[in-house]
């Protein structure tokens, strides 16, 4: 329930609370104390009455006797004939006070009902048009048509580009757009056109929607923002009409950026689906088209985008005059991990042992709101230990809680369970420590984790890798294949648990030999088909690229890769038997051992193996 509905309801119950109130209070009927006319009469017998008040009613002769007794108590009494009563005072002696009767009030009677109906009214019609102004158009049937953007103007956008970390080129390429935004006389006295539109593509998490806020808040201007699928509704003609909407307020507040987040909802190339039919979705898609390069002039008003999708969009939204420029935002290498992570450390307290340096090291692949999570992982184990600084302990269990999952430390395992998960871990430690183009080993555990797995070995990358080279692949899926081979050589016997291992061993072969044109036989084509074409929505089926014959072929080829891949891990597991008892037998032991205590277990250093042959033809 959105704070308008809240205040909303809670004025409507106060002015029911209020007339419910002045109701009972007007209806109230005073009950009667249990003092009786006989009462009454004896105590003027005994001569035990001061005075007595008469209190006629307006509907006389009905009224109420206030009596003062001589020891000071009151008595209320209520009659049904005040004349009568009067009569019997007097003929006690007593000279009763009788009141005036009281008059109506007009005010109360005619007034008052009638000013309450107008306040209530008044109260429900500035409320409707309170909920209708503020809602922007979410419920009200004559607002669907309004845009749902939200505006923050430019002294409200505190964000700058010195806080963005980690996305130095980016940075540096948005730069000339403040400066379009600033000074835009400078550049079209020389004939340069404004960009019209920037697209930022990257992976989740990279930092797209930071950077469009950090451009509008350098520039200090205007910021509309709204997410694609704001733009579709199921009535149609909704969505064209707020992206009409939205543009002439945009002009109204030029020059401005508006933001379009997850442009992918609304941008979607056109005839795609079932018939490729035109959806509400097209229309909407035609107007943004019209809006951004059409007969109307946007003059200073940028239309910046994100999406992790840009192979679906639209060819039309695409091409210079719409979108001018595409920015790819890149996940950050090992400078730019460092120096986000120095960022989201500002509020955190963090001891004395905390190497940001060496956690960038430890976190290749990670995005900008990775490494948020992962510092907020460990804040959080640190204030469950009842500590107010971070220690490095804490960022390595938030590192295993994130990457792989929360350990379930309390899970029941059996001992033949334990050792075999040991032998299997082991394995592909070996692999990993011997293997010259794969990591060096950073933590291996046996203990259960949240994800399913029964264990868990953790290389340390000591480099961002731009491409993957043939042995390096091969040499993945060696590592991939060491828990099984371990399994095989120990018990006689293999588990399901390498089920996941081999998932991503036979996904690397075929890879190489379909999309990375690896294999010699097959040569240097690609044979990978659309995997998006269906949901793209393109063609209803699916259709191959090539023949059954070169089907088989890439099966046959897959094959060999695993095979050969098999051969030479046994090999080298089987050179390091030795090595492959002890690992296990500390794990065992201990459950978890580290880089340092592996590595000791190796008490010489072996001779590299050779690089993994050819890939058989």
């Amino acid at each position: 329930m959105s704070k308008n509905n809240r205040s909303f309801y809670l004025y409507f119950i106060i002015i029911i609370g209020l007339l419910l109130f002045t109701v009972w209070v007007g209806t109230l009927k005073v009950q009667n104390n249990g003092y009786t006319r006989g009462q009454f009469a004896d105590q003027l017998e005994r001569g035990e009455v001061a005075m007595v008040n008469i209190c006629p009613n307006k509907d006389t002769p009905t009224g109420s006797l206030e009596i003062t007794l001589k020891n000071g108590e009151e008595r209320t009494l209520y009659v049904t004939d005040v004349t009568e009563m009067e009569k019997l005072v007097r003929s006690y002696g007593l000279d009763p006070r009788v009141e005036s009767v009281p008059e109506e009030s007009w005010f109360l009677n005619s007034v008052f009902p009638i000013l309450i109906v107008v306040v209530v009214c008044v109260f429900f019609f500035v409320m409707m048009n309170a909920q209708n102004a503020a809602g922007g158009g979410g419920g009200k049937m004559m607002n669907f048509g309004r845009s749902r953007a939200k505006l923050t103007l430019g002294g409200e956008n505190t964000i700058k580009l010195d806080g963005v970390a980690g996305l130095k080129e980016e940075k540096e390429e948005l730069q000339e757009i403040v400066e379009f935004l600033k000074e835009p006389g400078k550049f079209t006295k020389v004939g340069a056109r404004i960009p019209k539109g920037i697209l930022l593509e990257g992976a989740p998490g990279t930092g797209k929607t930071l950077l469009a806020k950090a451009i509008a808040g350098e520039a200090n201007v205007p910021f509309f923002s709204i997410s694609g699928s704001d733009f579709v509704e199921m009535f149609v003609g909704v969505g064209a009409s707020r992206v009409r909407d939205m543009f002439a307020e945009a002009k109204r507040h030029a020059p401005c950026i508006i933001f379009i987040d997850e442009i992918d909802a609304v941008a979607r190339r056109r005839g795609t689906g079932m018939g490729g039919g035109h959806d509400e979705r097209e229309q909407t898609l035609n107007q943004l088209l019209v809006e951004m390069d059409g007969f109307g002039v946007n003059e200073g008003i940028i239309v910046m985008a994100a999406t992790n999708r840009v192979d679906i969009l639209d060819p039309a939204i695409l091409r210079p005059g719409r979108f001018d420029r595409k920015i790819a935002v890149a996940r950050p290498d090992v400078r730019g991990r460092e120096d986000i992570l120095r960022v989201h450390a500002q509020n955190k307290p963090l001891g004395d042992d905390v190497d940001l340096e060496q956690i960038a090291q430890t976190t290749a692949g990670f995005t900008g709101a990775d490494l948020e999570n992962l510092l907020n992982e460990a804040a959080i184990n640190a204030a469950m230990d009842q500590r107010v600084f971070v220690k490095q302990e804490d960022i390595k269990k938030a590192f295993v809680k994130v990457g792989i999952g929360t350990e379930k430390k309390s899970r029941v395992i059996s001992d033949k369970e334990k050792r075999i998960t040991a032998y299997h871990e082991a394995g592909h430690a070996i692999l990993f420590h011997v293997l010259p183009d794969v990591g060096p080993v950073y933590t291996v555990s046996i203990i259960p984790t949240g994800l399913g797995a029964a264990g868990y070995t953790m290389p340390l990358p000591e480099k961002d890798e731009m491409f993957l080279t043939k042995k390096k692949i091969l040499q993945d899926i060696m590592v991939s294949l060491g828990g099984r081979i371990a399994e095989e050589i120990i018990f006689d016997d293999v588990t399901t648990g390498a089920q996941q291992d081999i998932k991503q061993a036979t996904k690397k072969a075929r890879s190489m030999v379909t999309r990375y044109g690896m294999s010699e036989k097959l040569g240097i084509i690609n044979y990978e088909d659309d995997d998006d074409e269906v949901f793209i929505g393109r063609d209803l089926a699916h259709a191959k690229n090539h023949s059954e014959e070169i089907s088989g072929q890439i099966d046959q080829e897959v094959k060999a890769i695993i095979d050969d891949c098999y051969m030479k891990a046994k090999e080298i597991i089987l050179e390091q038997e030795s090595i492959l008892h002890k690992c296990a037998e500390l794990l065992l032991e201990k459950e978890k051992i580290g880089r340092a205590e592996f590595e000791a277990l190796f008490d010489k250093k072996y001779p590299q193996p050779d690089d993994p042959a050819p890939t058989p033809s």
